[in-house]
This record gives C-alpha cells, structure tokens and sequence, in this order.
C-alpha cells in the first residue's frame, strides 16, 4: 500500500489488515459499521489493526492516532464516524492515545464511491485543517480509515499534518483492493 504514495507524500509506514473483495464478508462489515449503526464492528475491527501494529512492532513508533475526520453534516446524518470506533479498538489494543478532534473536515465533498481516479484527487484537496495544533506539533501520527482506493482522502489529510508540524504520519487502513 505504501507505493501508493511513493513521490507524492513521505510515510514512515502505510499498510492495509485485510484485501476488499466486493461482496465478500469484509464488505458486508464495513456497510453494517458505516451505515447499519454496527460500531461493535469498528471496535472489533480496530483491535484487530491494533494487533497487526503490535505484531509488526511499528506501535513503538506512534505517539497519537487519529481517524479520518468525516464532515460535521455527514457525521450529524449518519450519527458518528465509522473510523472513530476503528481507532477506539486500536488504541485499546495498543494503549496509543488517540485524539478524534485533532483534524477536522471543512469542505462537504460528494461521496468518492463512484467517482474516477483524478476526480477523487480533485474532490478532497485542501479538505481538511488542523484544529488543534500543539497536539500533533512534534508526534508521529497515525493515520486510520476504513478502506483505501487511491489514496486521496488519506494524502490530503496526512499533508495536512506534516504541513502542521506532525514529525511523521504512517497509515493503517482495514482494507485495500477493489
């Protein structure tokens, strides 16, 4: 997964748990956590990240965790961010602090499902900003989302943070892959 980013942005680290497979088990997960009200899911999900950042030693590495931030309206409609819960498990597995209002979302972007390649580029630039700043000043940064596709949403994020002082940031998704 980290070749994703090759020349476009500087990780320490970048790796995916599982490999998504439409209609798979996997998927069937991810739509009960994001839009059944399931985060019993993400918290299972989670642990099981943080079990493989534990096994690949790299946990020693993060000193914060943070979800990809949904926007206020997506999150108010849908009544939570699915990658909160991902990194509620993570950090009860690993005993790394995590901070859910560290990033915010600023700009409502139409969902990236459907959309091509250099759309999805187009629609998450400059979305996100760093509301509090001394929490990430100096800290390597965890990322984590649910699934990754191009990478987009995670690279403008992650650009964010280092943009903001973040010393590092390295990713951690449930799952890659179409």
């Amino acid at each position: 997964m980290a070749k994703l980013f090759w020349g476009r942005i500087e990780l320490t680290f970048g790796y995916s748990v599982f490999h998504f497979s439409k209609g798979g088990k996997l998927q069937s997960m991810l739509h009960s956590l994001k839009y059944q009200n399931k985060t019993q899911v993400g918290i299972f999900l989670g642990k099981e990240m943080g079990q493989e950042l534990i096994k690949s030693g790299k946990n020693e590495k993060i000193d914060l965790i943070i979800p990809i931030p949904l926007h206020p309206e997506k999150e108010r409609l849908r009544g939570y961010n699915q990658s909160d819960f991902l990194v509620k498990g993570m950090s009860n597995i690993t005993s790394i602090p995590s901070d859910n209002n560290a990033v915010i979302r600023t700009v409502h972007t139409t969902s990236q499902t459907r959309k091509a390649k250099f759309d999805r580029w187009k629609n998450v630039d400059s979305i996100f900003q760093v509301k509090r700043p001394k929490q990430i000043t100096g800290k390597n940064i965890l990322l984590v989302d649910d699934v990754i596709t191009t990478g987009s949403t995670l690279e403008s994020c992650a650009k964010v943070l280092l943009e903001n002082g973040a010393s590092s940031v390295s990713i951690v998704v449930v799952a890659s892959g179409t």
